[in-house]
């Protein structure tokens, strides 16, 4: 659906030239003050001004362009959303600028360029005033959000949800050894503190979980750190009698109170000689509270600590993945079923029921992130999001594309599976072998400890490339445990960050290689893995090997393989892999005897 910005724009573009602003153009970026990728309604900003709802992008307007950049997930998503005042720019294509670079070469020389400090983090605020320089452009943090202004009374106003603890059971380590081991870190640092602003970060910290974003089980806090004591900035009314009695000894102030407090810090830092600790996605607006020359860029200590589960977490991703995947075969069985029967469903209708479904699951407590049910061409929209009463009947005879996932206390899932509930064509047929073998060749693969998922990407898409096609995504991305179903530092793919990180033993990560053809159809198989250690017959180097587990159970769709096309080895893994979900499934969808004839069916071994 395609809105009309017109309005929008002209509002916004009339705050350029106030007495306080004076500026020549505007940065929208897509994060909110704490660099989230997804954030609650109030800090859509970027979606409100542009009509792009996709996760990722950047805009900026000017007095005489808007313009909105996005990658390879979201090009066809986004050229049908935005409409005749916006220009689309395709990041990674030849010719196509990055957002800085349009900032230097695209705005005229001298220009005045404006930006809200706490979205605009500090790694983009020093580069960017250093590519401007050779035009004489300058920042110009404004003090309040222009967007804002613009959205006026029809923003909607900040979630104010409880948190809630979650528990050692779950969390298999208790906050206040966290912290001892994040102040440990600061002591042999020789620094006074760390600032914390990621959202995931604080509530992994503190062993707190809350529902100020959808999907996404944070909430809205700073967190200080120093040798001697622990704050915690979150407003008082969030706060059960419970999370105080939980928080206990942990110092808690007021949301907003950071920044000031922040200022006040400085003369402490200069008699110390030390300084705090940030990472480069803090905001500006946190440095400069406590001044650039206090702060010491480090890489997050935290985000490494998270990403590495415990035992009791890598318990709980195992046991909740096998709950879905009994949701997903309940409902797959139930889909076929009534296609088969000439049932007209839409996608929406269709998602409805698989969220009823892992509602009725022990520990669900929500979706990882809204359901992506794509028929035919939708399918080839990477992060199709379908819209109640705007969406498309799902056609038994074009593949059907579902990627979903959950929130459980024990673990998050995220899992794409690709149907095809009629006769699909030789070329669909090759197309989705080639996505598999892909995907069974990551899932394979053994590799030195120190290998970063950066050059591990190529193993799911060399069967692609030997037929002349890809994809314009990553291959996986990080999974929290009860937490965000997008998390870092790691991953596989070809983003630079990728190759800063060594996957290292607990750290989990999704295989999701796929093939889109633009109006005709989408692929995507997605598992998510554990990183675990490998027995090799040899160690070269001493260094080690590690491989992968995956804990996601549900079948491939077998009416999509061409087994003439896969070797020996991977019909094996295909066997071995439908074997272990019958085994892990049957019991706990044995009173449905449609989902046991249907798992029979797509378990069937492959000769």
């Amino acid at each position: 659906m395609t809105i009309q910005t017109g309005d929008r724009l002209k509002a916004l573009r009339d705050l350029f030239q106030s007495e306080k602003q004076q500026i020549d153009a505007f940065l929208i970026p897509s994060e909110d003050a704490h660099q989230s990728e997804y954030g609650a309604d109030c800090d859509q900003r970027r979606q409100w001004i542009s009509g792009f709802n996709g996760s990722a992008g950047f805009a900026i307007v000017s007095n005489h362009e808007a313009v909105l950049f996005t990658d390879g997930r979201y090009f066809l998503q986004a050229s049908e959303q935005l409409d005749e005042n916006w220009t689309l720019m395709k990041q990674g294509l030849p010719g196509v600028p990055t957002w800085q670079e349009y900032l230097v070469n695209r705005l005229p020389s001298g220009s005045r360029i404006g930006l809200d400090a706490s979205l605009t983090t500090v790694a983009d605020a020093r580069d960017l005033k250093e590519r401007l320089k050779s035009v004489n452009s300058v920042l110009v943090p404004v003090e309040h959000n222009l967007v804002d202004i613009a959205w006026g009374n029809q923003r909607p106003s900040s979630p104010y949800d409880k948190v809630f603890v979650h528990s050692v059971e779950f969390a298999g380590e208790s906050h206040q050894d966290k912290l001892n081991k994040l102040v440990q870190h600061l002591k042999e640092k020789d620094q006074f503190g760390v600032i914390v602003s990621a959202l995931d970060e604080i509530a992994w910290l503190f062993n707190l979980r809350g529902s100020d974003v959808d999907c996404n089980p944070v909430f809205y806090a700073y967190a200080v750190i120093t040798q001697n004591q622990a704050t915690l900035y979150i407003n008082p009314e969030k706060l059960t009698p419970t999370v105080r009695e939980h928080l206990k000894g942990i110092e808690l102030k007021p949301y907003n109170a950071i920044f000031d407090d922040l200022r006040q810090f400085r003369n402490t830092l200069i008699s110390s000689h030390q300084k705090f600790l940030i990472d480069s996605n803090t905001s500006l607006a946190i440095e400069e509270a406590v001044g650039a020359e206090f702060v010491v860029d480090e890489r997050s200590f935290i985000d490494d600590a998270k990403a590495i589960k415990n035992e009791r977490e890598l318990k709980g991703m195992r046991d909740c993945h096998i709950r879905d995947g009994a949701a997903l075969v309940q409902y797959f069985a139930w889909l076929e079923n009534q296609l088969a029967a000439g049932k007209q469903l839409d996608e929406v209708e269709a998602a409805d029921h698989l969220e009823k479904l892992r509602a009725s699951q022990q520990d669900y407590v929500g979706l990882s992130f809204p359901t992506i049910s794509s028929t035919g061409a939708n399918g080839a929209i990477i992060h199709y999001e379908p819209e109640r009463g705007n969406c498309k009947i799902i056609d038994p005879n074009q593949i059907y594309l579902c990627d979903s996932g959950a929130q459980y206390k024990d673990g998050t899932t995220d899992v794409t599976r690709t149907l095809h509930f009629g006769a699909p064509t030789d070329y669909e047929k090759s197309c989705f072998t080639a996505v598999l073998q892909g995907h069974i060749a990551l899932d394979m693969a053994v590799f030195p400890k120190g290998t970063t998922g950066y050059l591990l990407d190529p193993f799911a898409r060399m069967p692609l490339w030997k037929q002349g096609l890809d994809y314009r995504h990553g291959t996986g991305h990080g999974v929290g445990s009860f937490l965000n179903v997008h998390e870092g530092p790691h991953g596989i793919g070809v983003r630079a960050p990728y190759n800063n990180t060594p996957l290292a033993a607990g750290m989990t990560v999704t295989d999701e290689p796929g093939y889109y053809e633009d109006g005709k159809f989408g692929i995507r198989i997605e598992n998510v893995l554990i990183i675990r250690k490998e027995n090799t017959p040899n160690n070269f180097g001493d260094r080690g090997y590690l491989g992968f587990e995956h804990v996601t159970m549900a079948p491939i769709g077998m009416n999509l393989i061409n087994e003439s096309l896969l070797s020996p080895d991977e019909k094996k893994w295909i066997n071995d892999y439908h074997y272990e979900c019958v085994e892990k499934l049957t019991p706990l969808i044995a009173s449905d005897p449609d989902a046991v004839a249907w798992l029979k069916k797509e378990t069937r071994p492959l000769l």
